[in-house]
């Protein structure tokens, strides 16, 4: 197989927010690995240069068995993924690659020995930095010390992400580059920082939805999965859509709530949370809000949005809109995670959460991408 320059693999692609990112900073995605069949459609309707030959849909274990199969991306420009990994408490004495919950990790690392990247890229949560010494230990090793690896916790919110998402990014060459100057090329950056107004607040009004089990109802007032949309063109809006031009609105729909939370969303003020007096009449917990804290909480637009997360295909009772009665939609969700307005998401309203929760954002994807082009360029 004929690699061309600056070319990479993601790994536990997801919907492909990390893989966007980089193809937005110059990369050129050849293939990706994805176990989950609904983010694998999404990852493929939104990146025409992947095609269905280059995912693999499936387990990773699999994948790695295949050596002779890997051999043709050896020494690809860039490998990332970001590994699902438990068990980064310091009292854990096991070490993370011999725990058995963490065989996706160890896989990871089995793919960069067999494939020898240029350079390779790991993100995942911050908590794993209470294991970084042995983390850093597994790499050396398995690597047979190939690789210069250093990490840092990366705020997407200071990478023009309107959102506070605290992750870990390790990041490996075998080039003879110091990787710890990537680290402080990016912190050293200024980017323009969005507020949430500033993301969600062009979108159309969603009304409360109180028809539960039903989501196929589309129209102006619960929303829809797909509709023609004349976007303002703001500053927050050019940068998402790198000044194109959108004429769909993608995934704007809102979700069934019950009475109770209805009442909970008009009550609570912004920035507040179960804790608040306005609620404490109808408050499902109060006898023990103090441990609910956070069931509920109202979000601001003056300020950047709390972390995005996969738990909102059950709830967006942690993300309620700060002027309407309703959680965020997925749209919305979307905007918070920097993807385009034209990147549209397949499966169920509740997967779309989940894809969405999971993803690296994008602009912050980018940034990382642009820094680690100028190294192979």
């Amino acid at each position: 197989m004929n690699i061309k320059k600056y070319n990479f693999i993601d790994l536990f692609a997801g919907a492909g927010g990390l893989s966007l990112g980089l193809t937005q900073a110059g990369f050129n995605m050849i293939f990706a690995n994805e176990i989950d069949k609904i983010a694998s459609q999404t990852i493929l309707l939104n990146h025409n240069n992947l095609s269905k030959d280059n995912l693999f849909i499936g387990d990773i274990r699999v994948l790695n068995q295949n050596i002779s199969y890997l051999k043709q991306f050896q020494q690809v420009d860039l490998v990332t993924g970001g590994p699902p990994c438990q068990g980064f408490s310091i009292a854990n004495q096991q070490r993370i690659i011999d725990d058995p919950r963490n065989i996706l990790y160890k896989e990871y690392i089995t793919f960069i020995k067999h494939t020898k990247p240029k350079f390779f890229l790991m993100e995942n949560v911050k908590g794993m930095k209470n294991k970084i010494s042995e983390i850093l230990d597994d790499f050396n090793v398995n690597l047979d010390k190939r690789y210069n690896i250093s990490y840092a916790i990366l705020n997407a919110k200071d990478f023009g992400v309107p959102q506070n998402r605290e992750r870990l990014f390790i990041i490996g060459n075998c080039i003879n580059i110091d990787s710890n100057k990537i680290f402080i090329e990016l912190k050293q950056q200024k980017h323009k920082q969005f507020l949430l107004f500033d993301a969600i607040s062009d979108l159309p009004l969603l009304h409360p939805k109180k028809i539960k089990n039903n989501n196929s109802i589309e129209n102006e007032k619960f929303g829809f999965t797909e509709i023609e949309f004349e976007y303002k063109q703001t500053e927050f809006v050019r940068y998402i859509n790198n000044n194109r031009t959108i004429q769909k609105l993608h995934n704007h729909k809102n979700r069934f709530n019950n009475d109770r939370d209805i009442e909970i969303y008009k009550l609570l003020p912004q920035g507040c949370n179960s804790t608040h007096d306005s609620i404490q009449h109808i408050m499902p917990y109060k006898e023990r809000a103090h441990i609910f804290k956070d069931k509920y909480y109202k979000l601001k637009y003056n300020e950047v949005s709390r972390t995005i997360t996969s738990h909102m295909q059950y709830d967006c009772n942690m993300y309620i809109h700060p002027e309407q009665p309703r959680g965020l939609s997925p749209r919305e969700a979307a905007r918070i995670q920097t993807f385009p307005d034209d990147y549209s998401f397949c499966g169920p309203q509740n997967n779309w959460y989940r894809q969405i929760g999971n993803a690296v954002p994008v602009k912050l994807s980018e940034a990382i991408g642009r820094i680690i082009l100028k190294y192979l360029v």
